[in-house]
């Protein structure tokens, strides 16, 4: 919800939901590919770098200046998450073969389901829907650096079902911050927080 920060400056519109979309199309794009429903196409490539990658990096400097600590780190690191994979993709995929590829990418997205726990525990002070965000995305993770690592492309395919139903309600949980704040109303419901604030 948009905030007032301590210096009486101006409000800001809540970045929550323009970061959620971003999110959730980027890894619709990159979970299709993975499900091997797209072939032959790098379609997710343009998008992981400017809506996934830039387009959530600014909301995240957006949660900074509404002092949403959560919001910050989430959308700012996965803003970077996209933004390095796209690079790593165009800068550092042509010169390996395919044995290094899948090394390089179990590991990096290890250490993102690393990070993605602690803010699904994290998440469980939010909403319901944020949770369930971030649970479906650390499945994902596990899944898809299971599957690289021990070079199953059936994991990975598994991966990509259960990345485009993190896509969904990602794009469930964006829905509902647009419609309810125009609306006036909470008419998509998105559940309490399941670990009361003090």
């Amino acid at each position: 919800m948009p905030t007032e920060n301590e210096s009486g400056g101006s409000r800001i519109a809540d970045p929550g939901p323009l970061g959620l979309a971003a999110f959730a199309l980027t890894t619709f794009l990159l979970s299709a590919k993975n499900a091997g429903w797209t072939h032959g196409t790098d379609a997710w490539l343009g998008y992981a770098l400017a809506y996934g990658g830039f387009v959530q990096l600014l909301a995240g400097m957006w949660e900074f200046r509404n002092r949403n600590v959560f919001g910050a780190t989430a959308f700012g690191t996965y803003g970077g998450f996209w933004i390095g994979l796209g690079l790593y993709v165009k800068l550092v995929a042509p010169e390996a073969n395919a044995s290094q590829l899948a090394n390089d990418q179990g590991w990096i997205l290890l250490a993102f389901a690393i990070f993605n726990a602690y803010m699904l525990i994290a998440s469980l002070a939010t909403n319901k829907a944020l949770f369930a965000v971030f649970l479906t995305l650390q499945a994902t993770e596990i899944l898809l650096f299971v599957g690289l690592f021990a070079g199953n492309d059936s994991i990975v395919k598994i991966g990509g079902y259960v990345g485009v139903l993190t896509a969904l309600v990602a794009w469930y949980t964006s829905f509902a911050g647009v419609l309810n704040t125009v609306s006036g109303r909470d008419v998509l419901k998105i559940g309490s927080p399941m670990l009361r604030k003090s």
